[in-house]
């Protein structure tokens, strides 16, 4: 496993009781609009779980179309979104490449392409990736304390 982020520096969240897991998955494999398909499908399950009131929110919903759009552009699709409620949003987005996400060494200002993993490296707590047999899985994580009061990554 590969994990990314800058989770030092962060403050602990606020003791809460865990919540309770729920998972839900998006088969998206082959499938046409897959960012928009993807973002529609996030933005129902935060307002199912009342994460949906924060600018964290729409955070979320960017971040799930960085890893699509990724997916697509590097890795032949995404094959499936899975989404993850704890204490933590937990995305992932699973494709059929082995090859790991590499961030772009120099990505010009002002000009597309290259911002993908920079972007979702500073709007989520924690990201990464794991391979398994037919490709691998590019996660991010976002504190839930974050989706309910708004706090921004890193503050």
């Amino acid at each position: 496993m590969k994990s990314s982020g800058s989770p030092a520096g962060h403050p602990p969240p606020q003791q809460q009781p865990p919540a309770t897991r729920q998972r839900r998955h998006l088969a998206l494999a082959g499938a046409r609009g897959q960012v928009a398909k993807g973002r529609d499908f996030t933005r129902l399950a935060l307002q199912d779980w009342d994460w949906d009131r924060t600018e964290s929110a729409e955070d979320a919903l960017l971040v799930v179309s960085e890893l699509v759009t990724n997916a697509n552009l590097h890795a032949g699709g995404c094959l499936q979104l899975v989404l993850t409620r704890t204490d933590v949003l937990r995305i992932e987005v699973v494709d059929g490449s082995a090859v790991p996400p590499r961030s772009d060494p120099s990505p010009r200002r002002g000009v597309p392409g290259g911002h993908g993993l920079y972007i979702i490296d500073r709007l989520c707590d924690r990201w990464g990736h794991e391979a398994h047999a037919e490709g691998k899985v590019v996660w991010a994580e976002i504190e839930g304390t974050r989706l309910i009061s708004g706090r921004a990554a890193g503050g």
